[in-house]
């Protein structure tokens, strides 16, 4: 059985999903990679952190990023998490953001910012967690980075998380 069709039968369970203004994304979170990142999105998703909040980032071609309540990449709940650094960035994947390593030599992870990837992102490999990937919803991924941005590459509208769970 395939991974698409684990999905439709529902063989994959404890998907986060992401319902965007853009349409849905299903995020299946590796617990056994990144327990502690993997167990804290999980929380806030649950607490509803992640409702209301926007892609404040997008870079065609790298990355979109969100899970800032400030909205501009320098928010979060307040505590890192542990680095858990094992997964490669492939397309696809969902990663947690982080501050550079000059004031973050032990790679903590943000709390709550994540990123999905848009391509392979070797250089970023052995840097930060990654604890999931896009099981359903590319092509949502996909209409996301072709948004208009302005000069620190926030959308012009708002790409909005309208709600997450876990399915």
């Amino acid at each position: 059985q395939s991974e698409a069709e684990s999905v439709k039968s529902g063989a994959l369970s404890g998907m986060v999903i992401l319902e965007t203004n853009f349409g849905p994304i299903k995020i299946k979170v590796d617990d056994s990679a990144a327990p502690k990142t993997a167990a804290n999105f999980k929380k806030l998703v649950t607490e509803k952190f992640y409702d209301g909040l926007i892609f404040h980032r997008v870079v065609p071609g790298f990355v979109i990023q969100g899970g800032d309540p400030s909205g501009d990449g320098t928010g979060g709940p307040g505590y890192t998490v542990s680095a858990e650094i094992k997964l490669n960035h492939k397309r696809g994947c969902v990663a947690m953001a982080r501050l550079g390593d000059a004031v973050n030599p032990g790679r903590e992870s943000s709390g709550s910012q994540f990123y999905i990837c848009l391509s392979d992102l070797p250089a970023l490999d052995g840097g930060y967690t990654v604890f999931g990937e896009v099981a359903v919803g590319m092509e949502i991924v996909d209409l996301i980075a072709k948004v208009q941005t302005d000069q620190n590459d926030k959308p012009v509208e708002a790409v909005i998380i309208k709600k997450a769970y876990i399915e």
